[in-house]
């Protein structure tokens, strides 16, 4: 009998959903710039904040992030920026350098929208300087047990500065990323986001990554590959340096150079479950004009009166990082779940997602009216239990949970955990 149940409720999903539409999903790689040990730009939390809101990335990919109160700081500022379902992996502090002292303290990380993926797996790919962080994640559609929409996510942040020797160290740090991708089945849905540090298509690392030779071969989604270094003709993919003005931290100089990158694996472009949307690829807050070449991305040069990326939101960046971010779409014909926003419309909800005492729930179905209510912590661990009765409206008294996020199922019931905050 529960399984019919179960059945006639996917079936009953599958019904409110367009099945027609394709799904998307809005992925961004940016360089924090030390973050939160770069300070000399005070409160620069609340410029992260302006472009998550305007942006709205699924997937948000980080590098240079220095510790786990850095971390924290930006998975909280996702959630007000953007909805209180993002999760972030498994801070790990950096692995390769554990021989030498521990002197590296940029970080890789992913923060990810938990309505559509869920993290299967994190793995560290060492290298002599800094890791590559790989993460298994998976779609959350209706049909992820009988067909999964799998995708690898890789970080990464390759040797810095120019020269023949840093070129050289950047090769061999993709050829230990190269041993890891022959693990991989060939037809794997990759995505590689990182800054690259790479002056040049021509350099060793950039042209190992699309060598037609390996089981992954990664393409360049934007289609500008050449020598890119102080050449405006690539402006309109430019990342680097936001700023000229001295004394904010990171590099100046002005827009020059194109050191971050989303690589997507040459499958991604036609043939996979998770395709590019074509002409998606975007350097966010670029407006790709000549103009702005050799200048601060917040100048006057760098903007029209058409252009797309307005003097606030270029400000914002201008003033977060020397990076801009990097940004892409991707669609699948698979469809999402959506149960969280079933179950809250329907049968179960959260009168409030962010609580200090009283956990309110409604309750819009009898037959939950019997079940036991779970809340359990950010580790999976059951802290609270609470038998639910006839009311429409349960108050659960939590004011003895720790600060932090919770998730909240009901026993009996085909559900997805629905999350709260604990102020």
């Amino acid at each position: 009998m529960k399984k019919k149940i179960r059945v006639f409720f996917i079936a009953t999903l599958f019904t409110l959903t367009s099945v027609s539409s394709q799904e998307t999903v809005k992925v961004m790689f940016y360089n924090l710039l030390n973050y939160p040990l770069e300070d000399a730009v005070p409160n620069r939390i609340n410029d992260l904040a302006y472009i998550l809101s305007d942006y709205k990335p699924d997937l948000f990919l980080v590098c240079e992030l220095n510790n786990i109160t850095g971390a924290t700081e930006i998975l909280n500022t996702v959630k007000s920026a953007i909805s209180l379902d993002y999760d972030m992996a498994t801070y790990t502090s950096n692995t390769s350098d554990d021989s030498w002292g521990d002197q590296n303290d940029l970080q890789n990380l992913l923060y990810y929208n938990s309505s559509k993926f869920t993290l299967e797996e994190e793995i560290i790919v060492p290298t002599y300087l800094r890791d590559f962080n790989v993460y298994h994640v998976q779609l959350r559609t209706i049909n992820q047990d009988s067909n999964p929409v799998e995708l690898y996510i890789i970080v990464c942040h390759l040797k810095a500065s120019s020269g023949t020797y840093n070129a050289q160290k950047r090769f061999e740090m993709i050829q230990d990323l190269e041993t890891f991708l022959d693990t991989l089945p060939a037809d794997s849905n990759v995505l590689l986001g990182g800054d690259l540090n790479i002056y040049t298509s021509s350099e060793d690392a950039f042209q190992t990554l699309i060598d037609n030779n390996n089981s992954i071969v990664f393409v360049d989604p934007a289609n500008r590959v050449g020598s890119w270094h102080n050449n405006s003709n690539y402006v309109d993919v430019f990342t680097q340096s936001t700023r000229t003005q001295t004394g904010m931290g990171g590099t100046t100089g002005g827009f020059d150079d194109r050191f971050d990158f989303i690589l997507t694996s040459q499958n991604m472009t036609n043939t996979a479950s998770l395709t590019y949307v074509p002409d998606s690829y975007e350097v966010y807050g670029n407006n790709g004009l000549t103009s702005c070449w050799n200048k601060a991305i917040n100048a006057s040069e760098c903007e029209t009166t058409d252009s797309k990326f307005s003097y606030t939101l270029r400000n914002h960046l201008h003033n977060f990082s020397d990076h801009l971010p990097v940004t892409l779409t991707l669609e699948t014909d698979a469809t999402f779940l959506n149960v969280n926003k079933f179950q809250i419309a329907s049968r179960f909800g959260l009168d409030a997602t962010v609580v200090n005492q009283h956990l309110v729930v409604t309750l819009n179905d009898i037959t939950l009216h019997n079940a036991t209510l779970i809340i359990s912590n950010n580790l999976g661990q059951q802290v609270k239990t609470f038998q639910m009765n006839s009311e429409n409206k349960q108050y659960i008294d939590v004011s003895d949970l720790n600060k932090g996020l919770y998730y909240v199922t009901l026993s009996q019931s085909y559900m997805n955990p629905l999350k709260f905050i604990m102020l």
